[in-house]
């Protein structure tokens, strides 16, 4: 069996691996890792367990090129903090994103036939120079680098959701080769839902929280909803709604519905003296022109002593330049006015989102991983390990022998094994025939 030679860099827990080394497999052909690079400590420990390693190194900025066994092709999840949305989006400023020019300074150096490379989907537009351009000036340089060197360069934003893995993560690949574009387009769609991947009977949380969520809510009627105080909508429960810091009357609850709208308002940010921000402090006088009431004030207070609401002056939005680029924070401004605020966000509760089981998982995100929990019978749990890495495609064998929110932090930067597995059919497919051509080469000797 012919041997397929690959390294896997800023390999994570190997997902980009699992997926080429089965896509090659179903080709009758044996792949083969011949170095792999990690630096992340408890990633290290994961792919110690799951692969066998001829050579595994650390920090790919300190292996110099003659160091590197020669190789096929080059898998790449270059970090993606640089270009995404929760990131600084400082692109190549960053040093992380200078990461990329390390896989093209080896793909100069070794020359294989092709490589794949994954990154977030705010790549695409990161850095974008004119609003109608398809692509930013940071992807651009990076396909013009690859092109450079002799590639064929292809790239497509995919979604794990339709390739038979019921979660919503978009996330750009960019496959190249020596001799021909790869086709990232076409690929047959496979749907399925949350449900076929959930364990059944396991223990579930009995915490204040969720026995409040499920005093206030039948299970179903929780499917789907997000726990946050600074958002509105009907798929949006706030504390105030279950009692979570103190029973609030009807009026109190359609007085905070209505603040934070309010607090978004444009025309806010002018009267107040202050840059338009998602989220500002209004006085009583302000809160008077949306809502009347003789108790007002007495609402507000209540509101505030059981910790719905907190009272402070208007923050100012400061930016300051850095070297990575203008850096923006709050700062309070105690010049003006103080008012009335929501105090929670996004990641105050236990909770943040009840998954739907006929539905599918949002993009899983380190940061809130554990905050996303499931219906198992007449309660609720946290997802486990096993439930998150059948989420992107990881099989059955696959352990992770770390801490739960070491595990939950690794699956939040990894890669969907189906969508590599499917690029790598399309790779394998090119490969093949040109491998054919080599071998019937006539060989001659003098």
């Amino acid at each position: 069996m012919q041997e397929v030679r690959f390294i896997d860099l800023f390999a994570g827990i190997g997902g980009l691996r699992l997926g080429f080394e089965e896509a090659f497999k179903s080709k009758g052909l044996k792949p083969v890792c011949v170095m792999t690079s990690e630096i992340k400590p408890h990633a290290l420990k994961v792919l110690q367990h799951n692969f066998s390693h001829d050579f595994l190194v650390g920090d790919i900025t300190k292996v110099k090129n003659n160091q590197i066994p020669d190789f096929d092709f080059l898998l790449g999840g270059f970090p993606c903090q640089p270009f995404s949305a929760g990131g600084k989006r400082h692109g190549f400023i960053d040093t992380r994103g200078t990461l990329f020019f390390e896989i093209e300074r080896i793909i100069a150096a070794k020359k294989p036939y092709g490589f794949v490379l994954e990154n977030v989907e705010g790549l695409v537009k990161h850095d974008l120079e004119e609003k109608n351009e398809p692509i930013g000036k940071t992807l651009r340089v990076i396909l013009e680098k690859l092109q450079a060197l002799g590639y064929c360069v292809t790239w497509k934003v995919l979604n794990s959701a339709n390739f038979g893995l019921p979660q919503a993560r978009k996330r750009v690949f960019i496959v190249g080769t020596l001799d021909r574009e790869v086709n990232l387009v076409g690929f047959e769609k496979k749907h399925q839902s949350l449900s076929a991947i959930l364990e059944k009977g396991l223990p579930t949380m009995q915490t204040k929280f969720t026995k409040l969520l499920l005093k206030h809510f039948s299970l179903p009627d929780l499917f789907g909803k997000s726990i946050k105080d600074k958002r509105g909508g009907d798929d949006n429960i706030h504390s105030w709604d279950i009692g979570l810091k103190g029973v609030v009357s009807k009026e109190q609850s359609i007085l905070l519905s209505k603040l934070f709208r309010e607090r978004r308002r444009k025309h806010w940010a002018k009267e107040i003296g202050i840059k338009w921000m998602d989220g500002m402090t209004l006085t009583l006088k302000q809160i008077k022109t949306f809502h009347e009431s003789p108790k007002l004030k007495e609402m507000l207070d209540d509101l505030v002593q059981k910790g719905y609401l907190k009272f402070e002056h208007p923050k100012s939005l400061i930016s300051e330049e850095t070297i990575f680029g203008s850096k923006n924070y709050r700062l309070e401004n105690k010049a003006l006015k103080p008012g009335y605020n929501i105090v929670t966000g996004k990641l105050s509760f236990e909770i943040n989102k009840i998954l739907d089981p006929d539905g599918i998982a949002p993009t899983l995100v380190a940061t809130d991983m554990a905050r996303l929990v499931v219906p198992d019978g007449e309660g609720l749990r946290r997802m486990t390990l096993r439930e998150g890495l059948r989420l992107f495609g990881y099989p059955e064998w696959y352990q992770m022998p770390v801490k739960l929110e070491e595990g939950f932090d690794l699956l939040g930067n990894t890669v969907a094994v189906n969508v590599v597995q499917a690029i790598g059919e399309r790779l394998a497919e090119i490969y093949l025939p040109d491998y054919a051509i080599m071998k019937s080469e006539p060989v001659f000797s003098l």
